[in-house]
């Protein structure tokens, strides 16, 4: 019966774990994923390109076409009107809680170190100007960012739903702004150094020394000024800098980790601050002199360069001049929502051209096809080695009936000899044969899952 078993056993055991990885990657992403916004970008990716070249064969001819790359072929250039910023405004709030527009706007920051004021920024760049990889992967997808999100009624859900508070308090103005941590509780040496921080390599702080933190945020008007020949460049008086009325003081309120084990967090290593303090430079710098003027120039009102049309909103962005969003971060308020906005968003580009469309990147999307593929591919492969088992398991028992009805010719004469008829033997082995399969299916799916308590305690050692 045992040896009839081992199939049902297989199959039994290939499924529990299938269910079980399956339930596993499911909460995981609940944990994980569920934090990831979908992004809309000003440059997306329109994925259905790069997979049509995916199905390409090979050429069979002798020449060399010049072609544009399949990523650059891929690159869709979205239109952040204002009429589509009100529609995504539009989404639900029981969607989301959380919207957040992410901006090219520089901020004007100087600093006191050891008594003397300094230009200072936000950045875990090494040098000025450097625009680094993560920098290029939190505008486009969301992670890796400086920026985090206020809920939608003034609240701050985000942060203390996935960043835990080490030290210090959560913000609760524009004006306050937090150093994010990694789980071993390092930052980014770049994002001290940045803010004028003597620091070397592995030298440690206590909390204290880093809450309390403050810099200054110089207006547009303080902080550049005006050239006889028409041009503007930054001022080198700090301290006047930052005894202007304008000048607010930022301060560092707290320090954060992420709470999630499976999950490093959309926010960088670093400072962090909120997006209501972008939009409040942007409202604070619109009116100002440079602004102004670089408005009614084609020419950069500091370097004196010509502007392409491309490069002239850029330049108005960085100024404070530009309420164009970079990006749009939308943060589902579950997992399951994420379905619903993606539908909303959908529904805009119906009927639109491809030029009108605005596309999306779904990272948490992409992510949980990607596991749920592979999981699928791997449960059809061990299904399938089951599946051997199962039909070994049902020729072993044709086997055993067979032999059961050699080795018992002496007792089918008696039954014979005794007035049976050929159906009433074929109904004794047909009886035995079905008790031998129930009872092999019931052994092996008790043992299947007796199996399961030593497997599930194998895995958790191993999976941690």
């Amino acid at each position: 019966m045992f040896a009839s078993s081992i199939g049902i056993i297989g199959i039994a055991v290939v499924l529990a774990l299938s269910n079980g990885f399956q339930r596993q990657i499911d909460q995981t992403q609940k944990e994980t994923l569920s934090q990831f916004p979908v992004t809309i970008s000003q440059v997306g990716q329109d994925g259905s390109g790069q997979q049509q070249n995916l199905k390409q064969e090979f050429s069979k001819s002798n020449s060399v076409t010049a072609a544009t790359s399949a990523a650059e072929k891929a690159q869709h250039e979205n239109k952040l009107t204002s009429n589509y910023l009100d529609y995504v405004d539009k989404i639900s709030p029981s969607l989301t809680k959380n919207i957040s527009n992410t901006y090219a706007t520089g901020l004007n920051l100087i600093r006191s170190v050891n008594g003397k004021y300094q230009a200072v920024k936000f950045s875990n760049t090494k040098q000025s100007g450097q625009t680094d990889f993560a920098t290029l992967m939190a505008q486009t997808t969301g992670v890796g960012g400086s920026v985090y999100p206020i809920d939608r009624n003034g609240g701050q859900s985000f942060l203390k739903s996935n960043y835990k508070l080490l030290s210090g308090a959560y913000p609760d103005k524009p004006t306050d702004v937090v150093m994010v941590v990694n789980r071993d509780n390092s930052i980014n040496i770049n994002a001290l150094r940045n803010l004028g921080i003597s620091v070397k390599e592995n030298k440690k702080f206590t909390f204290d020394q880093l809450i309390g933190t403050t810099m200054q945020l110089v207006s547009n008007d303080d902080f550049y000024q005006s050239l006889p020949t028409g041009n503007f460049l930054p001022g080198n008086d700090y301290q006047k800098m930052s005894q202007a009325n304008k000048t607010k003081t930022l301060k560092v309120v707290g320090i954060l980790r992420v709470k999630s084990k499976n999950s490093d967090g959309i926010l960088a290593s670093g400072i962090a601050y909120s997006d209501r303090l972008t939009k409040q430079v942007m409202e604070d710098n619109r009116d100002s002199a440079i602004v102004k003027t670089q408005k009614n120039s084609n020419r950069n009102v500091m370097t004196n360069q010509e502007l392409s049309a491309e490069a002239k909103p850029q330049m108005l962005a960085m100024i404070g001049g530009n309420a164009v969003p970079t990006s749009i971060q939308i943060y589902p308020s579950s997992f399951k929502d994420k379905d619903q906005i993606l539908s909303y968003l959908d529904k805009y580009n119906k009927g639109k051209s491809k030029v009108n469309k605005v596309v999306y990147t779904d990272l948490a999307g992409n992510v949980s096809n990607l596991t749920g593929g592979l999981m699928d591919a791997i449960t059809y492969v061990l299904v399938a080695f089951a599946g051997i088992s199962l039909i070994t398991s049902m020729i072993m028992i044709a086997i055993i009936t067979y032999t059961s009805v050699l080795e018992r010719t002496k007792e089918i004469g008696v039954l014979k000899a005794l007035g049976a008829r050929k159906r009433d033997i074929t109904r004794v082995f047909d009886a035995e044969t079905t008790i031998l399969g129930f009872g092999s299916g019931i052994l092996g799916v008790l043992i299947a899952w007796l199996l399961t308590f030593p497997a599930n305690i194998i895995l958790e050692k191993i999976t941690g």
